[in-house]
């Protein structure tokens, strides 16, 4: 026959001791041992959640400050084109500016230099109408044989010159 001490199905005194032992184990684990890890984990939890939402803040403000960076960086831009088309305005005017006065100095330059040949030419027509004078008398008083007197002799000086004012006159006017 069976003996009842070979059956491991049955329990016997040792194993009341051992479930009784397991049983205050779990009793002093769950009372002692598990809330001190319970509220270390809930802190471990708590860091870890004010970290990711730190986190999150902190991307949150890098994406801001990219964007205002991106922002001030297009301000920065425009406010370079403007620079630049106002520069490029202001030559404009200078170079039209400067165009203008030398256009100015320029005709001035003309004006003064006609001017100058008028009074030049001038001169030389009223010397060579004296030199011309004095060779025609001359030449009068010799094909003549005889003095002719001053007085008519200037008379007949200036209609010549008069005459070749007006026909200069009338030269330049063409």
């Amino acid at each position: 026959m069976i003996d009842a001490t070979s059956i491991f199905l049955l329990p016997n005194a040792t194993f009341v001791v051992e479930l009784a032992v397991v049983g205050v184990i779990l009793f002093l684990m769950t009372k002692y041992i598990l809330p001190p890890l319970n509220r270390e984990m809930e802190k471990r939890q708590a860091k870890i959640r004010a970290s990711l939402e730190a986190a999150e803040a902190a991307r949150a403000e890098a994406s801001a400050a990219s964007d205002e960076r991106a922002r001030v960086l297009s301000e920065a831009r425009e406010q370079a084109r403007t620079i630049v088309a106002g520069a490029q305005a202001t030559s404009d005017q200078l170079k039209a500016e400067s165009g203008a006065r030398a256009q100015a100095e320029y005709a001035r330059i003309v004006a003064t230099a006609q001017s100058e040949v008028d009074v030049v030419r001038q001169r030389a027509i009223d010397d060579a109408s004296t030199q011309i004078g004095d060779v025609v008398y001359a030449l009068v008083e010799k094909i003549v044989e005889r003095e002719v007197d001053r007085a008519s002799h200037d008379d007949l000086v200036r209609e010549a010159v008069a005459a070749l004012h007006a026909e200069v006159a009338r030269g330049t006017n063409r």
